[in-house]
């Protein structure tokens, strides 16, 4: 592994600490469209994944693809995903009606998929939840004085939850991406929004996602998987995910000392944000230093975001992050696998123009995987109490 720049903190002190947040936010959107790690999924004249595309997200640790989903695809997720957020608690956690007085969405589910917070605040950082891996925490806004008591900005166990998620998710490109950066045997992680809205939508401190496995003697660059961030509104560089490039070979990254180091600005040097227009997704690796501030611009995010890992990533170890302490033997992580299965007879259904994807792990085991009233039932409704997390 590599580590961070020997001179990232000099510079950065100066850098950053001088200038406006608003001209942070343009140098660096300059900087993040000057590489070359952006376009539409392309593949070989074998029919594998572009070696330059492959090529740009190992060296950058992130990929922008444009144009993922088509305009009927889009507008089908945007009202799917707005009715659902229509269900949320409001004006506070706890209350059990959403903003029109109906019952809140999901409150007979096992695990309560609204996480909801402050406006503008920093749910995570500088505290021990998921085991402290946001070490220092973001500057915090004062929200407008009508702003609600607490706004949802993660919404967990989607593909229960919306039909247009989980057709995405098993959209035909993205799985061959998924093939090929952690091969065809690859599984789950979770599946989530992200909400930002304008003048609400909190910041997620600098972290790296990954927790298992950074003293592993097999420890590589991809050892922790990706996600991929798939964008309904658009991604700027005042709402969206930023990333430092390159930072998935550093190994874990003492990001206390790093911010300290910048004089104790949370705006990092070399950091760029992930812009995106509407339909575009981003693949990120899980081992990268990414954050967000917290949403004080007048444009809305909603991310569609699922991760895959590769199996020899997570058979056999303990969950550090999705359902702590389980063991993912051969059994568990079979079982959780079905659902990418199941979600892609779900498109199939849907899209029937389409060329379905053939996930090798479920071959001559498709028929159990129907999607059907019966199979949201009995395997997709509570799927996440077996989400994979490392």
């Amino acid at each position: 592994m590599t580590s961070p720049p020997t001179n990232t903190s000099t510079t950065a002190s100066t850098s950053t600490s001088a200038c406006s947040s608003a001209d942070y936010f343009a140098a660096s959107e300059a900087a993040a469209r000057a590489i070359n790690n952006r376009g539409p999924i392309r593949y070989g004249d074998d029919g594998s994944l572009h070696q330059d595309i492959l090529d740009a997200y190992w060296e950058h640790g992130f990929y922008v693809f444009e144009n993922v989903v088509d305009t009927v695809e889009l507008e089908e997720l945007r009202a799917d995903i707005d009715d659902l957020l229509g269900h949320a608690p409001y004006p506070h956690k706890k209350s059990n009606v959403d903003r029109h007085g109906r019952p809140v969405l999901g409150r007979d589910l096992t695990i309560n998929p609204w996480l909801m917070t402050t406006p503008l605040s920093d749910p995570w950082g500088g505290t021990t939840l998921l085991n402290g891996r946001h070490q220092v925490k973001m500057h915090e806004p004062t929200p407008a004085k009508n702003a609600p008591a607490d706004v949802p900005f993660l919404v967990t166990g989607c593909l229960q939850l919306s039909e247009t998620f989980l057709r995405v998710y098993a959209h035909p490109d993205l799985l061959r991406v998924a093939e090929a950066v952690n091969g065809p045997d690859f599984t789950p992680f979770n599946e989530v929004l992200f909400i930002k809205e304008p003048g609400l939508g909190p910041s997620i401190a600098w972290h790296q996602d990954g927790q298992i496995h950074w003293d592993s003697p097999d420890w590589n660059p991809g050892i922790h998987g990706f996600n991929f961030q798939l964008q309904l509104w658009g991604s700027t560089a005042g709402n969206g995910v930023w990333v430092v490039p390159g930072s998935h070979t550093w190994g874990k990254v003492d990001i206390t000392a790093l911010v300290a180091a910048n004089g104790g600005d949370e705006r990092l040097p070399n950091a760029v944000p992930l812009v995106c227009g509407p339909g575009d997704l981003t693949m990120t690796n899980r081992q990268t230093l990414h954050g967000s501030f917290a949403n004080t611009s007048a444009d809305r995010r909603i991310t569609v975001n699922f991760g895959f890992h590769r199996r020899s990533s997570v058979i056999n170890q303990r969950g550090a992050l999705s359902n702590e302490g389980s063991f993912y033997d051969d059994e568990y992580v079979h079982e959780r696998s079905r659902i990418i299965d199941l979600a892609i007879d779900a498109r199939a259904q849907h899209f029937s123009h389409e060329d379905r994807y053939d996930f090798v792990p479920f071959a001559g085991e498709h028929d159990r995987n129907r999607y059907s009233p019966e199979t949201r039932e009995s395997l997709l409704r509570n799927y996440n109490v077996r989400d994979i997390g490392i």
